[in-house]
């Protein structure tokens, strides 16, 4: 994936509105009884940036954004505001938020995930693009403030010691999803104030495998 290390203005992203996506095959039978395939084993996040342009300005700073990107050809990093975190959004962050594993004497590298649901019946969204400075670690329930490293372009968190057979790893972090423009053109309206509009500028999450 070719990937800009940037992220998508936050004051513009704030105003986005979008959310995540499946895709799910639906074939209705003669019966009328349903048959149901899950196309994507994982959601795929879709935004539209426009809504959250207010000024001239904000709407030169999209461009100037999309042309250093190459419109679609290089992804870079983008604010969910409604889903930033691994905590909820009224709760601070603590290292105990996400539980990465456990432990087995020899794995030093465990991967940021998100658990939405119940462990039973819920979905582990793996996180790629954390925060720098937001990540705290916990093993056993008690904090690490070191012994271990954290890839901000991968999520991984890496141990310079493999935690003991058994242990439970956890997490707390901030997070961006990983996204691009899901358009090579921005068609902008000028009115007679001379303010600049634009009905929509999508994007769209990319996954790194």
């Amino acid at each position: 994936m070719v990937f800009h290390d940037v992220r998508f203005p936050e004051k513009i992203s704030r105003g986005a509105r979008g959310g995540p996506r499946r895709r799910t095959q639906v074939v209705e039978l003669y019966s009328g009884n349903e048959e149901r395939n899950a196309s994507w084993a994982n959601s795929r996040r879709e935004y539209d940036v426009a809504f959250g342009i207010r000024s001239n300005d904000q709407l030169q700073e999209v461009i100037a954004f999309f042309e250093a990107r190459n419109g679609r050809l290089y992804a870079f990093r983008f604010k969910d505001w409604a889903d930033y975190k691994s905590a909820l959004p009224s709760k601070a962050i603590t290292p105990l938020d996400q539980q990465l594993g456990v432990g087995d004497g020899t794995q030093t590298k465990f991967q940021l995930r998100k658990l939405y649901g119940t462990v039973a019946l819920g979905y582990w969204r793996t996180i790629t693009k954390p925060e720098a400075g937001s990540i705290r670690v916990a093993v056993n329930g008690t904090e690490q403030t070191s012994g271990w490293t954290a890839d901000l372009a991968t999520g991984l968190i890496n141990f310079n010691s493999a935690p003991a057979s058994g242990t439970i790893i956890t997490a707390g972090f901030e997070f961006d999803v990983p996204c691009r423009f899901d358009t090579d053109s921005i068609d902008i309206t000028l009115d007679l104030e001379r303010l600049g509009s634009i009905t929509s500028i999508p994007l769209i999450e990319v996954r790194d495998t």
